[in-house]
């Protein structure tokens, strides 16, 4: 029976319906991004990370968020745009949601409670929050905005 996660129905940036299970992925990397953040330069080590392990399994998936000191102010057009003009992304984006609070998008319900963070924090702290999902949703691990993209490889390699 499959991880009920892999049910859960997200909008793609450009307005498609899907779930996770639609990735038919071995890992994902999910991230809560934004365009206007300190952190914004990792979409290039995310795009990296997609190029690198994508034949084996790997889907990288942003989330865009504006909770966070409203650094991602644009519609779904204009994120992408800055997304693929900026850092070459082509990685699966989907629509703007929130992360926290009663209107977090269930994905994010689901893996903060499943990966909580330091101390046993619930809460996403900041844009760039990195969510590792392997074996099929047994394994979930939570990475803080600060670990950078490249420092995940040794982890991903393991799953894949």
């Amino acid at each position: 029976m499959r991880d009920p996660l892999f049910e859960i129905p997200c909008v793609t940036i450009d307005g498609q319906q899907k779930t996770l299970a639609d990735f038919d992925a071995k890992v994902l990397l999910i991230v809560n991004t934004a365009s206007q953040c300190g952190f914004t330069p990792q979409y290039k080590g995310l795009e990296a990370l997609w190029q690198r392990y994508r034949e084996q399994g790997l889907v990288v998936l942003g989330f865009p968020c504006d909770q966070f000191g409203h650094q991602e102010p644009g519609d779904e057009a204009q994120i992408a745009t800055f997304c693929e003009r900026n850092f070459g992304v082509s990685f699966p984006l989907f629509a703007k949601v929130q992360v926290n609070g009663g209107d977090a998008h269930p994905i994010f319900v689901q893996l903060k409670k499943r990966a909580p963070g330091l101390l046993g924090s619930k809460a996403i702290k900041w844009n760039f929050t990195k969510f590792l999902v392997a074996d099929e949703g047994r394994s979930i691990e939570r990475f803080s905005s600060r670990t950078p993209p490249d420092a995940l490889a040794a982890r991903i390699e393991s799953h894949l």
